[in-house]
């Protein structure tokens, strides 16, 4: 990628050098009261219970009633989820930045739902609706439109992490995501959505139990690979959305506040890298100095590399030293 050419010789696509832009309020449509309150509750579900499962798990380490096996059932669970959402639901879904076959999109899909952070559909309305109007009015997760005092400024951090779910001013799918919806995988994805969820849950509990043949051996699958890393996962998602726009760098001159935060690009496999991906929306690398590790852009290189995805976009070095500029940390 150091030059033009080489993208291209490597197999890559150039991004469009325009990034996405539009204005947010053209894309709020508000949900009637029923909608409204369905998704408030629903909201209020998904945060509360992967809480108190946490503290179950904090008072179960303090105890020493831990075990190796289900530390193992929530590291492979966590890194499954947050390829599905950053690979899936974000990168291919959302932003298109490469092509893969149904089925490879149907199975990242299916374990980006398993984060329990809604359809995928809807996931996708609301993140482009961040991109359309980042830290301007209309975007659904701003910490920047609460005011300067610092009240106001822990208000509007609050908001970005996980207020704004109980907000019902959802974007109108059709407006937002007219492409998406004449996806038959994506289609069926969304309306089974509490299935995979459920399945996510599920599904460490039972393989836990199939290592550790017991009741315990299956509550505790449930509990660390089900509850424990859907807390963990939230907490990383949700930390884009309100630390990458308050703490960290801002190489490229975008219009918003988003920033590269390194523990959130190690924590979360590369969506840390938010500034870079507000400059290059379209890009399938997020990390894109060699130091700025990705993981979740080597799957899709990887991906790449056997034949399974193509069309893979990232900037050419001409396009990101055009926006490069070098501005010192904010926070």
């Amino acid at each position: 990628m150091a030059q033009e050419s080489s993208s291209e010789e490597a197999g890559f696509r150039q991004v469009d050098p325009t990034p996405q832009s539009g204005s947010g309020q053209s894309l709020q449509v508000a949900l009637n009261p029923a909608a409204a309150k369905v998704l408030r509750r629903t909201a209020l579900v998904t945060v509360v219970l992967p809480f108190l499962g946490m503290l179950m798990a904090v008072s179960l380490l303090w105890q020493r009633w831990v075990y190796p096996i289900d530390l193992a059932v929530l590291a492979v669970m966590y890194a499954l989820s947050i390829i599905g959402i950053g690979v899936g639901f974000h990168r291919l879904v959302t932003h298109r930045a490469f092509e893969t076959y149904p089925p490879i999109k149907a199975v990242l899909c299916i374990l980006g739902s398993m984060a329990a952070e809604g359809p995928v559909l809807f996931w996708a309305s609301i993140h482009r609706r961040h991109h359309a109007a980042s830290d301007r009015e209309g975007d659904p997760h701003s910490p920047h439109l609460h005011g300067a005092t610092f009240l106001e400024a822990m208000r509007g951090a609050w908001h970005a992490h996980v207020g704004w779910m109980f907000v019902s001013n959802t974007s109108q799918l059709g407006r937002t995501i007219p492409d998406l919806l004449q996806d038959r995988v994506l289609l069926r994805i969304s309306r089974y959505y509490l299935v995979w969820a459920g399945l996510g849950i599920l599904l460490p509990g039972v393989v836990e139990a199939m290592i550790v043949p017991s009741v315990g051996g299956f509550a505790r699958g449930l509990l660390w690979g089900g509850f424990v890393r859907i807390f963990m996962v939230h907490h990383v998602s949700w930390s884009i959305n309100s630390i990458c726009h308050l703490f960290g760098t801002r190489p490229y001159s975008n219009s918003d506040h988003s920033t590269n935060n390194i523990l959130m690009a190690l924590l979360s496999f590369g969506e840390g890298w938010h500034n870079n991906h507000h400059a290059f929306p379209s890009s399938a690398l997020h990390g894109l100095r060699w130091w700025q590790i990705d993981f979740s852009g080597y799957i899709i290189v990887l991906l790449r590399t056997v034949g399974l995805a193509w069309n893979v976009k990232v900037p050419t070095r001409t396009q990101q030293n055009s926006r490069y500029a070098n501005q010192r940390p904010t926070v």
